[in-house]
């Protein structure tokens, strides 16, 4: 039987496909980090506490973290198409009511809507792998990975000197005429996807999952306010943890779950799943904690007092280094296998938050931290896409990507709501902004976590080694056996002949 394959699209949609690939990233990466530099201001126009305001960013990372599965696995049928164009319309809808000036719960709804579009990234990804030529698609990949930390770069600046000039809803703004136009290019270019049958949707996975997230992130934004010992919060968080062991039992047994978690049992893939989580909460912690730490006033004893533009523009070193990050990695597996990056990535994250617990007292020092922290993020983040793809038969792509995608977005969403507790636990009852120590011990706190994950990233990645020169050895010594009895040279899934389009080659996976 034949590979089976997608339509081959007109030859300017084939050139168009991969810059609205790319710009459907960047969207979502811009639309999702919008709420960031405003939490401030959004505590002030909307009379809440910074620690709800921050809600502005968590839900929008909580939504997408739910979401991106069962877009993914709708994305793996024949419908993906559709799917991308759904998505972008929620976004624009969620954009538009977060847009207008009607209340902070008119602004979280929009903001969990757009959330939606963070399911995206794994479509954008399975597209590339279907429709883009062999040679161009480990470029692709890296690239589209990479968008989320490059456009953060870019949403942030943007969202600061719109709400500096036009006010705080102008950036919103900005995401619907942005997504309009998203929509468009999406409907011109995208092609239909190859006609791979369709799987019920996981309907009992997607509850479970939406429940065990929800609650166990509330609990934890609630804790400050409950008291850690309260019998509330105990239960809430009992029942959260109950509900995501029943949602990974039930994706184990389930014909066709929303996550194949079977998938993850690759050393290889489960290291980049795990920096790819850790890589978010780094990511988000840290640059919650800039964001609030420049704009403090200096009254206070510390902080810079910046502007909403200043501090948008803290993030461009950020979206630099991952580029950076991601030219250089390419460089890199010439001579390397990319998973040896992984334990590299988690250090220079570590290196990032050092710089910013011991380094803070001038404003290039927060530049540097920023910059070697989109070096850390842009390595991670250039290097899973290759791993997971390359670990997984073609048929669970979108699935595969898409729980990269959601370990990531909670990632995000952990690292979000961490700062805020952290910080909210060490400003004293009466004052509404904390002392400095909390934050060195909120960025302490990160380092701990790096240091940890570096650690057992090495650990897989040495042990994945082990196991991939033993199956090397075993397929060396079967593939001969054939040669001698003139069997056929099985491929990927079966499929004589059949590659994964060089994917395990040029990504460098140890299979």
């Amino acid at each position: 039987m034949p590979p089976i394959s997608a339509p081959v699209p007109t030859p300017w949609r084939q050139r168009a496909l991969v810059p609205v690939l790319v710009s459907l990233g960047m969207l979502v990466a811009i639309i999702s980090s919008l709420g960031a530099p405003l939490i401030p201001t959004i505590a002030a126009v909307d009379h809440v506490s910074v620690s709800d305001a921050q809600w502005s960013l968590t839900v929008t990372m909580l939504v997408g973290a739910v979401a991106t599965p069962a877009m993914g696995r709708l994305g793996d049928g024949p419908h993906r198409r559709n799917v991308i164009l759904a998505g972008l319309a929620v976004v624009l809808l969620g954009s538009l009511l977060a847009a207008l000036p009607l209340g902070f719960a008119c602004l979280i709804t929009g903001r969990a809507l757009q959330g939606v579009g963070m399911g995206l990234i794994p479509l954008a990804i399975a597209t590339a792998r279907d429709s883009v030529p062999p040679e161009r698609a480990r470029s692709a990949l890296s690239t589209l990975s990479l968008t989320t930390a490059a456009g953060v770069g870019i949403g942030y600046p943007v969202t600061g000197l719109l709400a500096e000039s036009l006010g705080m809803y102008a950036g919103f703004w900005f995401a619907v005429i942005a997504t309009a136009l998203a929509f468009v290019a999406a409907v011109l270019v995208l092609p239909a996807a190859p006609p791979r049958p369709a799987r019920p949707m996981d309907v009992t996975g997607a509850v479970l999952l939406t429940l065990g997230m929800s609650g166990l992130l509330f609990a934890l934004t609630q804790a400050e306010h409950w008291g850690w010992g309260s019998p509330r919060l105990l239960v809430l968080g009992t029942v959260s943890v109950l509900l995501l062991t029943g949602w990974a039992t039930h994706q184990l047994r389930v014909t066709h779950p929303l996550v194949d978690l079977r998938l993850v049992r690759d050393r290889t893939v489960f290291a980049a799943h795990l920096t790819t989580m850790m890589g978010g909460i780094g990511m988000y912690l840290l640059i919650s904690l800039v964001t609030r730490y420049v704009q403090t006033p200096k009254s206070v004893g510390y902080g810079f007092g910046a502007s909403v533009v200043v501090t948008g523009l803290i993030l461009v070193p950020f979206s630099a280094g991952s580029l950076v990050a991601g030219r250089v990695v390419r460089l890199l597996v010439r001579t390397q296998p990319p998973v040896r990056l992984l334990p590299v990535s988690c250090l220079l994250s570590l290196a990032a938050l050092l710089i910013f617990v011991f380094a803070h007292g001038a404003l290039w020092e927060v530049f540097v931290t920023m910059a070697v922290a989109g070096l850390g993020v842009g390595v991670n983040f250039a290097v899973t896409p290759g791993l997971v793809v390359g670990g997984v038969p073609a048929h669970e792509t979108g699935s595969a990507m898409s729980f990269n995608q959601v370990v990531k977005y909670i990632g995000y969403s952990a690292g979000s709501a961490l700062s805020a507790v952290i910080l909210q636990a060490a400003t004293a009852p009466g004052r509404e902004l904390p002392p400095q120590s909390g934050y060195r011990t909120a960025g302490l706190a990160g380092c701990a976590v790096w240091a940890a994950t570096a650690v057992v990233a090495y650990a897989l990645v040495r042990t994945g080694a082990r196991t991939a020169s033993t199956r090397l050895g075993t397929g060396a010594r079967t593939a001969s056996a054939r040669v001698r009895t003139g069997g056929p040279a099985r491929g990927v899934d079966g499929v004589p002949g059949a590659r994964r389009e060089g994917f395990v080659a040029d990504t460098g996976g140890e299979r």
